[in-house]
């Protein structure tokens, strides 16, 4: 092959390497549906398994991870970035009481280097893992002027099925229903640039400071993945028993509970109804945000917020922990006054 592509900073051979490396993540992601193998020019899946539902409807979402990406970059560590990819995409999709079915991502840098490469799609085949979807096509491009040799940009787009009549629409959402809430791993994949600007360029922390307030160094606080919710509520959504479902991502509780919501009802949060993690209290701290600005930013401890009926909310919760996962009783939907999202203090 000539030299003129690599003359201009693009590596073919390496990018041979990257799909070689993959294979074995991406192998570990099939499942039922699933058609041909890694390298074709599109992924295809296969939807007959699902020939029992009356009404299908795909479900599809996509994001990336923002500028948390630059500390899986500065900290050299690239194996659980790829995990908030699908999680951020999928968790989305579940909100609307989807099945995952397959994933596909997008991974640009600037120079292929195919063991750090490799290390990031291992992470997205792991995302793949948790939610039970599979990775069925991506892309890898060279992009050397675009980004420097050690930058990457990584996006990623999730498929899912649902039968029409038991989409999760909040239509059936009403004043006295229960607000429940699933804890977040921590901050997830939202507000890192005000992170970065409070941490390192306000503080000048570095990325191996244990600070105060924090039991592990801010590396590894900072680059916990995102917590995917699928096994602990898709079997509870198929049951049709959660009426709404709020991913909680940027813009916190006050951007992103309203969208479930009805227009003539809000939400009523009980402050202190669930446990407060360290790196919030961190960031408020050092930051000097109002508390009121934190939960219009942050996720401050819930990754998910469901509305259920109210005699079934014990039930629900029951099943929840089932499922091996901790949930909280954290408000309730109340008529819409003024706000759509209204806190109230602990009361002891």
């Amino acid at each position: 092959m000539g030299n003129a592509y690599a003359n201009a900073g693009v590596n073919v051979e390496a990018g041979y390497e990257v799909v070689e490396r993959i294979k074995k993540h991406v192998k570990r992601t099939e499942r039922l549906g699933v058609m041909g193998a890694l390298g074709g020019f599109g992924g295809c899946f296969e939807l007959g398994s699902f020939s029992y539902l009356k009404e299908p409807v795909l479900v599809s979402g996509t994001d990336g991870v923002g500028t948390k990406l630059l500390l899986a970059i500065e900290s050299g560590i690239h194996d659980t970035i790829g995990i908030d990819c699908v999680a951020m995409c999928v968790n989305d999709i579940l909100a609307q009481g989807a099945e995952p079915l397959y994933f596909l991502d997008y991974l640009a840098t600037g120079k292929n280097s195919p063991e750090k490469l490799e290390k990031v799609v291992a992470g997205v085949a792991t995302g793949c893992v948790e939610a039970n979807m599979a990775l069925i096509g991506g892309e890898t491009a060279e992009m050397p002027g675009m980004y420097t040799e050690d930058e990457y940009d990584l996006a990623g787009f999730a498929v899912g099925i649902a039968e029409k009549a038991q989409l999760i629409t909040g239509k059936a959402i009403k004043a006295g229903d229960v607000l429940l809430g699933l804890p977040s791993s921590g901050i997830h994949s939202n507000g890192y640039s005000l992170v970065r600007k409070i941490f390192f360029e306000k503080h000048a922390f570095a990325l191996s400071d244990t600070i105060s307030g924090l039991s592990e160094p801010l590396s590894t606080e900072l680059l916990k993945p995102t917590k995917i919710y699928v096994s602990s509520l898709l079997p509870i959504m198929k049951e049709q028993k959660i009426k709404g479902a709020a991913h909680i991502t940027g813009g916190g509780f006050v951007e992103n509970i309203p969208r479930m919501l009805p227009e003539e009802t809000a939400a009523r949060i009980q402050l202190g109804s669930w446990p407060t993690l360290p790196i919030f209290d961190c960031l408020e701290k050092y930051g000097e945000i109002p508390t009121n600005e934190m939960y219009e930013i942050f996720n401050m401890g819930i990754g998910m917020v469901l509305a259920v009926e109210a005699t079934e909310a014990d039930e629900i919760m029951e099943k929840i922990q089932k499922q091996g996962e901790a949930v909280y009783r954290i408000g309730e939907v109340v008529p819409l006054e003024t706000e759509k999202v209204e806190f109230a203090e602990a009361t002891r």
